[in-house]
C-alpha cells in the first residue's frame, strides 16, 4: 500500500464514527447466525517516533511488530474465513503489513501472506476431542499478533521472540465443564511454515490451561524439538508460564516467565540458557477507556534467540504505558509510551553511534469487521 493512503485511514476511520456512533454487529459475529463460513477482517495502523533516530527509520532486529519508525503504517492488514460446525472446523488467513513482512521472511514467496491456515475433525461425538492440523496461531504465550486482543499496543520482548505461529498437528481435549484444556502438538520446527533445510526431525509441545473460572487462567505450554538442520542439530527446550487474573471489574493482571536452553554445540552436554520475566497491569476506567502498564525483562546472554554481539549478551529492561480508546465497537485508538535499557550499548542513536536506552512513543487505530 503506498504511503499517501496510509494517511488516509484515520480519515476513513473518522467518516465511520460520523455515521454511526454505535455501529450494529455484522451478521458474520452473530452468534445466532447459521452460516457455517463467518468473514472477518482486521486492520491496524501503527506510527511510531523513535527517539533515537535509527537508521533506515527501523526499530532493533529482535523486534518483530510495529517496526517502522517515522512513517505511518500498516502493522497487520488481515482477512479471514472460519468454518464451523460440529464436527469439522477450519480457518484460512490472508495477511500483509509489517508484521508478516518481519515473521514470515524465512518462508518460501509463496507462503509469506499465509496467517492462518487449518482444518479440524472432531473425533469423539461424546467429548470435546479435536485434531487441528496446517498453520495456526502458537501455543505459547499470552500475546497474539492481531493487536486487540491484547493489553498493550506492541508486543512484549518475549513474545517477539517465541513463535506466533506454527505448523503441524495439535491434539487437543476441553473438559465438560470448560475448566481444563489439554493439548499435544506434532511441529515442523519453531515458527516454521517450511522445516528448515536439511532438518528430518519434528519438533513437539504441549499446552495446559486451567480456567477455575472467567476470572482467572493459569497456561503451560512447551516446545521441544532442533530448529536447525539434522547435521547441525542443536536441542532447544523452551517452557512458557503465565497467569491472567481479573482482580475485580477494573483491574486486571498479567504475569509470566518463559525460559529456554539449547545445546551450545551440536552433541554439547553444555546448555545456553535465556528466560523472561514479565508484567502486565490494566485499570479500566470505563467500558471506552483502558490504562496498561508493563514491566520486562529479557536475558540471553549466549545470543540463541538475540545475538546482540556485546560483552555481556542481551540483557534488556522494558517499561511502557498505555492508554486505550475504543471509538465506537469497531474501532479502537490505542497509545503506548516504550522505553527498553540494556546493560549494553545496542540501539543505534542518530545513525553515528550505539547507546545503552531506548524511547519511542506509538499511536495505532484498530478497525476490526
Amino acid at each position: 500500500m503506498k504511503p499517501s493512503l496510509l494517511w488516509m485511514t484515520p480519515l476513513f476511520s473518522l467518516a465511520l464514527i460520523a455515521q454511526a456512533e454505535e455501529a450494529p454487529t455484522p451478521a458474520s459475529k452473530n452468534p445466532d447466525s447459521n452460516n457455517l463460513v463467518q468473514l472477518s477482517a482486521y486492520f491496524e495502523s501503527y506510527l511510531i517516533h523513535d527517539f533515537n533516530h535509527p537508521a533506515n527509520d527501523r526499530r532493533p532486529d529482535f523486534v518483530y511488530s510495529h517496526n517502522v519508525t517515522d512513517s505511518p503504517s500498516i502493522n497487520l492488514a488481515m482477512f479471514k474465513a472460519a468454518l464451523s460446525t460440529d464436527r469439522v472446523r477450519g480457518n484460512l488467513a490472508l495477511g500483509a503489513g509489517t508484521y508478516m513482512r518481519a515473521n514470515y521472511a524465512a518462508e518460501p514467496r509463496g507462503l509469506r501472506n499465509i496467517y492462518e491456515a487449518n482444518l479440524g475433525l472432531k473425533l469423539s461425538g461424546d467429548h470435546d476431542l479435536w485434531l487441528d492440523i496446517g498453520v495456526m496461531p502458537s501455543h505459547i504465550g499470552f500475546e497474539s499478533a492481531v493487536g486487540i486482543d491484547n493489553w498493550t499496543l506492541t508486543r512484549s520482548l518475549m513474545a517477539d521472540n517465541s513463535p506466533y505461529f506454527e505448523t503441524g498437528a495439535k491434539l487437543s481435549y476441553t473438559t465438560p465443564d470448560g475448566k481444563w484444556l489439554v493439548s499435544g502438538l506434532l511441529l515442523t520446527g519453531w515458527q516454521r511454515i517450511h522445516r528448515p533445510d536439511g532438518n528430518t526431525t519434528p519438533a513437539i509441545g504441549h499446552q495446559l490451561t486451567y480456567k477455575p473460572n472467567d476470572k482467572l487462567t493459569i497456561n503451560s505450554s512447551s516446545f521441544i524439538g532442533n530448529d536447525k538442520s539434522d547435521a547441525q542439530r542443536q536441542m532447544r527446550y523452551f517452557h512458557d508460564f503465565y497467569v491472567q487474573w481479573q482482580l475485580n471489574e477494573q483491574w486486571g493482571l498479567i504475569t509470566a516467565f518463559d525460559i529456554g536452553a539449547e545445546q551450545a554445540a551440536p552433541d554439547s552436554d553444555r546448555y545456553n540458557v535465556w528466560f523472561s520475566p514479565n508484567m502486565v497491569l490494566r485499570y479500566s476506567y470505563s467500558e471506552r477507556l483502558q490504562f496498561a502498564a508493563r514491566l520486562e525483562h529479557y536475558r540471553d546472554k549466549h545470543g540463541v534467540i538475540i545475538s546482540s554481539g556485546t560483552e555481556h549478551g542481551f540483557q534488556t529492561t522494558g517499561y511502557s504505558v498505555n492508554m486505550d480508546y475504543r471509538l465506537n465497537p469497531r474501532m479502537v485508538w490505542r497509545n503506548e509510551l516504550r522505553q527498553l535499557n540494556s546493560r549494553d550499548a545496542i540501539f543505534d542513536k542518530n545513525s553515528a553511534r550505539q547507546v545503552d536506552n531506548n524511547l519511542m512513543a506509538v499511536t495505532a487505530l484498530t478497525i476490526s469487521f
